[in-house]
C-alpha cells in the first residue's frame, strides 16, 4: 500500500533518516539502510531477498515511475514528494537522480544456510578490517560479478549496507547474501574445518602467486584492509598467503582491484570464463 505525501515543509521528523548520516550506527542495529539512485533502486525492488521498504523521498518524475510497482507491495510504504531542490534542501548535497529509499533487512542470511543452500565448488569472500565505504562497495560489486556465494564481513569491517558502500556496489548488494560476523578467525577456522581452502590475499609472499594457487574447490579469500592488509591472527589461521604478481614498482593494488584479479583467476580455473564467453560471442536473435 503506497501513501503519498507532497511536502509543503522540509523539516518532519520522518525525513530524518535521509537528511543526514548522524544515526548510522543506530540504524546498523535496527537493519535499516538508506538507498539511492535509479539502478540501485531498481536492483532493490527486484531482489528476491526479503527487504521492507519504509519510505521514499522523491521528485514527482520517480512518483510516476515507481507508482504502479509500489501500490502492489504488501508493505505500507510512504513516498514523500518534491521537487529537486527540495530534496538537496532535506539531504544537504547534490542529488543527482531524484531518489532515495529507506528500508530494512527483515531477516540476515546466515553461513549454515548459505552453505546449506549453495554446491561445491563455492566460493567465499572474507573482509578484515576494511574500513572504506567505496571499497568495501566495490568489493561486493565484483564478488557478485564473477559469482561469489556470499561475503563475510569480519567484526573489523565497514557494514555493506552504507549509502556510500550500496552506491559503490551498484545495487549488488541486494543481490550478494552479505554475512556480519562476530569473530572472523573463528569463521575461518570453522570454514577449513568443513573443508574449505582459506587463503589469504597478501602482497608480500614469495610462496605462491594466484597462478599457481588452486582455486578449484571449496574456497574463501580473505582481503585485508586498505592500509593493514591482514591482521596477523588472520594471517595466522589461513592454509596460506597468495600474492598478485607485479611490478616491483608497485606495492600494492587496491583492495577492490585484487578481490577482481583474484576472482577472475577463480573463474578462470573453473571454467566458467570460457562459458562467459562463448554467451558474449553468441550472435543476438534477429526479431
Amino acid at each position: 500500500m503506497l501513501y503519498i505525501h507532497h511536502l509543503e515543509a522540509t523539516d518532519l521528523p520522518e525525513l530524518e533518516p535521509f537528511r543526514s548520516l548522524r544515526r548510522r550506527k543506530d540504524m546498523q542495529r535496527e537493519n535499516l539502510f538508506v538507498a539511492e539512485g535509479s539502478k540501485v533502486i531498481r536492483r532493490l525492488l527486484d531482489s528476491s531477498f526479503p527487504f521492507e521498504l519504509i519510505s521514499f523521498l522523491m521528485t514527482r518524475e520517480w512518483l510516476e515511475e515507481l507508482r504502479l510497482e509500489l501500490e502492489v507491495r504488501p508493505e505500507a510504504i510512504h513516498a514523500y514528494v518534491t521537487d529537486k531542490n527540495g530534496i538537496e534542501e532535506i539531504i544537504g548535497h547534490s542529488s543527482y537522480q531524484g531518489v532515495k529509499v529507506y528500508a530494512r533487512i527483515l531477516h540476515s542470511p546466515n553461513l549454515d544456510g548459505l552453505l546449506a543452500e549453495s554446491v561445491s565448488p563455492r566460493l567465499l569472500v572474507a573482509c578484515d578490517g576494511l574500513a572504506n565505504a567505496e571499497n568495501m562497495g566495490t568489493v561486493v560489486r565484483n564478488s557478485a560479478a564473477f559469482g561469489a556465494q556470499g561475503i563475510l564481513i569480519g567484526e573489523t569491517s565497514f557494514s555493506p549496507f552504507l549509502t556510500r558502500t550500496i552506491r559503490a556496489s551498484m545495487g549488488t548488494i541486494f543481490e550478494l547474501p552479505a554475512i556480519h560476523l562476530e569473530n572472523l578467525v573463528d569463521t575461518l577456522k570453522d570454514l577449513k574445518w568443513q573443508g574449505f581452502q582459506v587463503f589469504g590475499a597478501h602482497p608480500h609472499t614469495e610462496k605462491r602467486t594466484i597462478a599457481k594457487a588452486d582455486f578449484t574447490a571449496d574456497t574463501c579469500i580473505v582481503f585485508g584492509s586498505e592500509g593493514h592488509g591482514l591482521c596477523e591472527a588472520v594471517q595466522g589461521v589461513c592454509h596460506e598467503l597468495v600474492a598478485i604478481p607485479m611490478s616491483r614498482e608497485v606495492d600494492s593494488l587496491n583492495v577492490g582491484s585484487s578481490v577482481a584479479v583474484f576472482l577472475y583467476e577463480v573463474a578462470r580455473q573453473r571454467g566458467r570464463m570460457q562459458s562467459v564467453i562463448r554467451d558474449h560471442e553468441k550472435p543476438s536473435k534477429s526479431r
